[in-house]
């Protein structure tokens, strides 16, 4: 969910950058025959910078997402709206391209000051700050949002679990919902009710960024009501909750309660907005071009509507076609025989022709091929290639030296994949191609976004009762570091019942150990140093295979204002402050 160098800490005044000056690109479109901004504009700047208020911004999206619960939620479109009514303390800045990398304070006044190493960090929050029905919020809340978030799986599993491996005694705490004892967990400590302290078990270098996770997003106790929390979200930003219509629409409008003085990020441009869900993503497509919806999962424009786009110099002038940090792969189940022999995850490297999955995607456009697990956007990045084949079109005599190795001449598997995602589904099947020409049978199977990792491919007991060894995946990084890339994917830790991102099941030594001893090197380079060893051990394990660095292509809409595509979100228009020209 966030990429590239580590940025410096700083606040943004009240004179916000979408309202700083009149340079800003314009981009009445396709609706009324005028040019578009250009190709790339809002990776470069805003788009239309305005401060008109009023309208509705509609967005739409093709499944539902995992939950609209800040602390229950580990999509990245996700992490982008939810700051609309859920203020974590750090976010990042509203800014184009790598800007938008930069750390700023939220509910926090400033940055976190650590101490003791790094295994301390505490936070002062802003004065003034309340919830949408007007009570004070406290640093008990954000203590509160952190315990329901990390520490009670059983009920909340989808989002990290940073904070449960890294709070001192977090390995012992049962969550707010066994533990009712007013403490709660003794490592976070709050000594006013405007200072939260968090005390670790470990120094981590890089708490600033896990702090912008939606999981510090206050919740008061008494509103919480576990899994149906989304039902009544009490907000702590600028909209709340009109109505929640579960799987068909979620409506949010203004916060009265909201305070611009307390928030110099969020602006409340337009009225109201809307989130339509389950929307055929042709008529996404459609309806974007059109200029009446914004593509809330930010995955870009379609392979049927992209020669169309591409091809045509009108359109084409309103596209953002950027790198977000992220990475599209194939996850290989080690656990899993026969996979859980290296030999025949090293047959599954070497058998894939790279070439026809990053045609299925759409081509270079949508994403260079990849061979290293780090994209080249992540600190700790380094070339390589250790299964390199001509042309990158796979080597069929290579893997089925592989697989004799592994004892094997034929593997009858599955792959899972996204079902609203035809792309995906797309580089699925050019995967299965190639596997069936070595031997390995692999039948697809298909489920929605919204269940992929609760009910399917992020259940170690499903893929193993289902026999599944592959599953396709994209990463983008929680914050634009090493650790921020690879935590949740490789480490053992990470490997949870539902909710399950590390969908390869490594749980390699060597692999946790580094990635321990990197975020508690407080020298940079010597992090980043540990992050591509990482990468290599990985690559060497063939735990799973990079396919494509993935690009975004988005089409600019029309008729909306404030328009910027960030890395901190893989290159989605950052939603805090986009309003409409439409009353």
């Amino acid at each position: 969910m966030r990429r590239s160098a580590l940025a410096a800490v700083a606040a943004i005044g009240s004179a916000s950058l979408l309202v700083a000056g009149c340079s800003k690109a314009d981009d009445n479109n396709s609706t009324d025959g005028t040019k578009a901004a250009g190709a790339n504009a809002a990776t470069k700047d805003v788009v239309n910078a305005s401060t008109q208020k009023g309208g509705t911004v509609t967005y739409e999206l093709s499944d539902v997402p995992d939950s609209f619960d800040p602390g229950n939620t580990y999509y990245g479109y996700m992490y982008n709206l939810s700051r609309l009514y859920a203020r974590p303390l750090m976010t990042f800045k509203p800014a184009a391209g790598e800007k938008g990398n930069e750390l700023v304070p939220d509910l926090a006044a400033s940055a976190g000051v650590p101490s003791d190493g790094g295994k301390t960090w505490t936070y002062k929050l802003r004065s003034g700050l309340k919830y949408q029905d007007g009570t004070a919020i406290t640093s008990k809340d954000v203590k509160y949002a952190v315990e329901r978030s990390n520490f009670a799986r059983d009920v909340l599993s989808l989002g990290p679990n940073y904070f449960q491996q890294f709070l001192a005694g977090g390995d012992k705490y049962k969550g707010p919902y066994k533990d009712k004892s007013a403490e709660g967990l003794k490592s976070i400590e709050t000594p006013d009710d405007t200072t939260v302290v968090f005390k670790l078990n470990r120094a981590f270098q890089e708490f600033d960024y896990l702090v912008a996770t939606p999981q510090t997003a206050p919740v008061p106790q008494s509103k919480d009501k576990g899994i149906d929390y989304i039902k009544n979200i009490v907000s702590s930003g600028s909209y709340q909750f009109q109505s929640y219509d579960e799987g068909k629409q979620a409506v949010l409008v203004r916060n009265k309660n909201w305070d611009a003085s307390t928030d110099p990020l969020r602006k409340q441009y337009p009225d109201k907005i809307v989130v339509n869900l389950k929307v055929n993503p042709e008529t996404i497509d459609q309806d974007v071009q059109a200029g009446t919806a914004i593509d809330l999962g930010g995955t870009g424009v379609q392979a049927a509507t992209q020669a169309d786009v591409i091809n045509n110099a009108d359109k084409k002038a309103s596209t953002d076609n950027a790198y977000g940090g992220r990475l599209v792969y194939l996850a290989i189940n080690t656990k899993l025989k026969p996979f859980d022999n290296v030999d025949c995850r090293k047959a599954v490297q070497y058998a894939i022709d790279k070439v026809s999955v990053q045609t299925a995607e759409g081509g270079p456009i949508r994403g260079d091929i990849a061979t290293t697990v780090l994209p080249p956007d992540i600190p700790g990045y380094a070339k390589a290639d250790v299964y390199a084949t001509d042309g990158n079109k796979g080597d069929v005599t290579k893997a089925k030296a592989a697989l004799k190795a592994c004892g094997q001449t034929t593997i009858n598997t599955s792959i899972t994949a996204r079902s609203d995602r035809p792309q995906e589904i797309d580089a699925a099947t050019a995967i299965i191609n190639s596997l069936k020409a070595v031997g390995i049978n692999a039948s697809l199977k298909q489920f929605p976004s919204g269940k992929y990792f609760t009910d399917y491919a992020g259940v170690p007991k499903w893929d193993a009762d289902n026999k599944v060894g592959l599953m396709m995946m994209q990463w983008g990084a929680d914050w634009p570091s090493g650790y921020g890339f690879l935590q949740q994917i490789l480490n053992g830790k990470a490997i949870s019942a539902s909710g399950n991102t590390n969908l390869s099941q490594l749980d390699n030594k060597e692999v946790d150990t580094k990635l321990e001893t990197a975020i508690g090197t407080q020298d940079k380079t010597a992090r980043d140093s540990l992050y591509t060893e990482i990468d290599k051990k990985v690559m060497d394990e063939a735990a799973l295979v990079p396919l494509t660095y993935f690009k975004v292509l988005l089409y600019r809409p029309a008729n909306f204002t404030n328009l910027v595509s960030t890395s901190a979100f893989s290159g989605q228009y950052d939603y805090l402050n986009i309003g409409t020209t439409k009353k």
